[in-house]
């Protein structure tokens, strides 16, 4: 063909997406070609080695870009620079330890999925696919593909390429939301509409990656950038797209109005998908967000600082206040979650070189503290009046008294909730200051106040678990905390001790996340 330069590719650079993605497309195999008895062990340890390997090639990628120096991998469709490896090297790590509380099962060999997705929740073949002890080994193959997306979306250069990770992040989890065992109905109906406002806020990307198309003529990033003040007399072309493609991105983060699905979905999904979605979307959402933030949005920040100033009050106030009211421990946490966001945002909006590392610390912090904190969750259970335990216990009400019957799991819980407090020697407290502190540098100290006013109203929600936990007199043998092969305990064992470290020794990762303060135009 005439006029085609075939583009030069780098596989290397490439190599954490290809070791997720080839495992993924190996899992599917697995699926067709490995005997039912021996599918979930296969893939329990493929999804595992896939996570830690891609984090090993994500070290190596980082010391040959502090060799050389970043790069445009695939005609400029992914960029290899320090935000998007360290965006990734988090991922990795949240990953690994999502999925180890994904394949845990209980003492009695149950997992948090349907043994049969496709049957109608009290239909005859569910009951049968539970009795046979049916289990769905091809969550770990969605897992997988979904974080194969995460990857490319942070290091994505154009919005085309953008808008592929954005999907192969969402279909999968779509899926995923709708395969709880217990509470079916409730499960499906998040997916659907996990799946409904995804879709609108899809098409709301792509129009505005059209738009941005139309005013500049390309879809990169940097294009874009340059084309901001050499463009005369196509302004509402510029802005529209802008407006709509942030649209997009800020639906994935769960800000405020864009957050209407967060409680359903966080409530109805299995748990440990809610913890995996919670702690890695954000990651590859926020990493996206920052790039096109920090290469694109400069020209326009005072045409678009009134809109995100007003996302992000919004965000942090309404997430902070629903979240008081809640008494299911998994929508209190979903509305902790859009609080977060708005408390992320502040990074966005300093558009202050130290508020790409503060983010990217932050959202590490963050994670860790969600995949743990839902992973607490998985282990309390209902005690029925003739002693079988059967679903999760997510009333608050049902966890009183837990920390003086297992005071290890009301000990691991009552961390992460003073982590996402931000109480001191927490990585919570650590990752806000780093926000808050870039925040002000980038002039945005109003933002910071209301920030900081709505830290200490969200301090009351936490609080209020570790005390009945702690201080407050069971009602009965209504809970229990059930025994499992393990995986969960490790994991929630790794995020407790990640979140000590960050807190109490951050310079290190401090120190590492700050030689990633530069995107590569």
């Amino acid at each position: 063909m005439n006029g085609f330069v075939e583009p030069v590719i780098d596989w290397a650079a490439l190599t954490p997406v290809l070791i997720v993605l080839g495992a993924a497309v190996l899992g599917v195999l697995v699926e067709a070609f490995v005997p039912r008895g021996a599918r979930r062990a296969t893939q329990v340890v493929l999804s595992l080695l896939a996570t830690a390997a891609a984090l090993i090639a994500v070290v190596w990628r980082w010391t040959v870009v502090a060799e050389t120096g970043p790069q445009e991998v695939v005609a400029g469709a992914i960029i290899e620079d320090g935000p998007a490896l360290l965006a990734q090297g988090i991922l990795a790590v949240l990953s690994f330890v999502g999925i180890l509380v994904v394949a845990d099962r209980s003492e009695w060999g149950e997992d948090a999925f349907a043994a049969q997705g496709a049957a109608r929740p009290g239909s005859v073949e569910e009951a049968d696919a539970t009795r046979a002890g049916r289990t769905q080994s091809e969550v770990f193959p969605l897992v997988l593909f979904a974080l194969t997306g995460m990857l490319v979306f942070p290091a994505a250069g154009d919005l085309l390429t953008m808008f592929i990770a954005l999907e192969v992040l969402s279909l999968p989890l779509y899926l995923l939301t709708g395969l709880a065992r217990r509470r079916r109905l409730l499960s499906q109906e998040a997916s659907l509409k996990y799946f409904l406002l995804g879709s609108f806020a899809s098409a709301f990307f792509i129009m505005g990656v059209a738009l941005l198309y139309g005013f500049s003529g390309t879809v990169r990033l940097s294009g874009i950038a340059q084309a901001v003040p050499a463009m005369v007399g196509m302004d509402g072309f510029l802005l529209a797209g802008t407006v709509l493609v942030l649209v997009g991105l800020l639906f994935k983060v769960g800000a405020v109005p864009f957050h209407a699905w967060t409680p359903d979905v966080y409530q109805g999904a299995p748990t440990p998908i809610t913890g995996f979605m919670a702690a890695c979307t954000k990651v590859a959402a926020f990493g996206a967000l920052l790039r096109f933030a920090y290469v694109v949005v400069p020209g326009l920040e005072w045409d678009l600082e009134p809109l995100l100033w007003g996302i992000a009050i919004l965000t942090m106030v309404v997430g902070t206040v629903i979240a008081i009211v809640q008494s299911d421990v998994k929508r209190m946490l979903a509305y902790s979650s859009i609080a977060h966001a708005g408390f992320v945002l502040l990074g966005i909006i300093a558009l202050d070189e130290q508020g790409i590392p503060a983010t990217l610390f932050y959202l590490l912090a963050y994670g860790l503290a969600t995949i743990g904190a839902f992973g607490v969750v998985t282990l309390v259970r209902e005690r029925s009046a003739d002693g079988t335990v059967t679903g999760e216990a997510t009333h608050l009400s049902q966890w009183a008294g837990l920390g003086r019957r297992h005071p290890a799991v009301a000990a691991a819980m009552a961390l992460f909730l003073l982590s996402f407090a931000g109480i001191p020697l927490t990585a919570g407290f650590m990752g806000k200051f780093a926000v808050f502190s870039a925040a002000v540098d980038g002039g945005a100290t109003v933002l910071v106040v209301i920030a900081v006013l709505a830290s200490a109203a969200a301090a009351f929600f936490y609080v209020r678990l570790i005390v009945l936990m702690f201080f407050t007199e069971p009602d009965g043998e209504s809970t229990a905390v059930v025994r499992s092969e393990g995986l969960t305990a490790v994991a929630v064992g790794i995020c407790a001790l990640g979140t000590l470290a960050l807190g109490v020794f951050p310079g290190p990762v401090l120190d590492l996340v700050g030689q990633a303060a530069v995107f590569l135009p």
